[in-house]
């Protein structure tokens, strides 16, 4: 349907579209908007604003580290070379702008090479030398093992032997193969709190038969023969008492010998031994008869066997120097001593 220009209203529109605007209108004039909803617009504007600023300065940024890391890593691969390996470096006798590699030109080696593996050389050396000092022990002597680290917990000083004091010990029943168990319970008997880095030293004393040539000192470690030791997992490297709190150092004697056997012989007559020669002694009786018994300078022997008498004390002292605390362990005569790190007392 056309309209003229004379029916068009004051806002420029004709008959039908006012019609259409006043529909509109009564549709939509009952809504209201829900409580809250400016001060939502208010805050949620803002918001959205400020994670678009952040997000075009987070990509900033990362287009700042991209373009200064790549000249970086372009310049460390044109210095090493492309035969180098990235991981060995280090090991490579070539540096920028310095040294030659192999020998020099009078036929010698090169000084960078020769001075680096001289000193990788060395360096191995003593670390095998640690490591061997890392060992077990042997003999009667204590034996410090591996010891946890000795950095003492950040602000709290090492434990001596002013904190440390109501040493306690027990021992287990020999379990099925003979192997003893025990525990060696150490408590902060101080007002404050100290950290604990180490377990201390062990030392065995072999008494009456136990040999001390046979008996030696092991930490504990994951598949050894003290397999009712907790898991070195379990250890801590540093443990801070707090008064009156304890820590825990577990122990295990795994023997390798029983005791021997000792064999006692008494005479039934004569106290002394049999002659090589023995001469028949003559009857003095009235009778004239043969004399028995003792007379005949043959004594009766008689054999009895028994387990020698052997233990083994074993003795914690804490890194401090004190307290000490030992635990003997019977019918031990030859054997290993494996020692746990420090545990959280249970």
């Amino acid at each position: 349907m056309n309209h003229g220009p004379d029916d068009q209203s004051s806002l420029g529109l004709d008959s039908d579209e006012l019609a259409l605007r006043g529909l509109l209108h009564q549709v939509v004039q009952e809504i209201e908007p829900r409580d809250g909803t400016l001060d939502h617009l208010r805050k949620a504007v803002p918001a959205r604003r400020a994670r678009k600023r952040q997000a075009v300065v987070g990509m900033a940024a990362a287009a700042l580290f991209i373009g200064t890391a790549i000249p970086a890593l372009v310049h460390v691969s044109n210095s090493t070379g492309s035969d180098a390996d990235p991981s060995m470096a280090g090991h490579y006798s070539q540096a920028q702008g310095g040294a030659g590699e192999g020998k020099d030109p009078d036929g010698g080696e090169s000084t960078s090479g020769g001075s680096a593996g001289k000193a990788e050389d060395k360096g191995k050396s003593e670390q095998k030398e640690q490591d061997k000092g890392k060992g077990t022990g042997s003999g009667t002597g204590a034996s410090s093992g591996a010891d946890p680290s000795a950095t003492s917990a950040a602000g709290v000083p090492a434990c001596t032997a002013v904190e440390l004091g109501s040493a306690t010990q027990s021992v287990d029943a020999p379990d099925s193969v003979g192997a003893v168990y025990g525990t060696f319970h150490i408590t902060n008997t101080s007002t404050t709190s100290c950290s604990v880095n180490g377990p201390g030293s062990i030392t065995p004393t072999p008494q009456g038969a136990a040999d001390a040539t046979k008996i030696t000192t092991a930490r504990h470690v994951a598949g050894d023969a003290a397999a009712a030791l907790p898991d070195p997992s379990l250890e801590v490297t540093s443990l801070v008492l707090k008064p009156g709190s304890a820590y825990d150092v577990k122990f295990a004697w795994v023997p390798s010998e029983t005791c021997p056997t000792t064999g006692d012989t008494t005479t039934g007559g004569d106290t002394g031994d049999p002659t090589p020669d023995p001469t028949p002694s003559e009857d003095t009786s009235a009778d004239g008869g043969t004399a028995t018994g003792g007379d005949t300078g043959t004594s009766t022997q008689l054999l009895t066997e028994g387990t020698a008498d052997g233990s083994v004390i074993v003795t914690n002292t804490a890194e401090g120097g004190a307290p000490s605390v030992s635990a003997t362990v019977s019918n031990a005569c030859a054997g290993t001593v494996y020692w746990t790190g420090v545990l959280a007392a249970s």
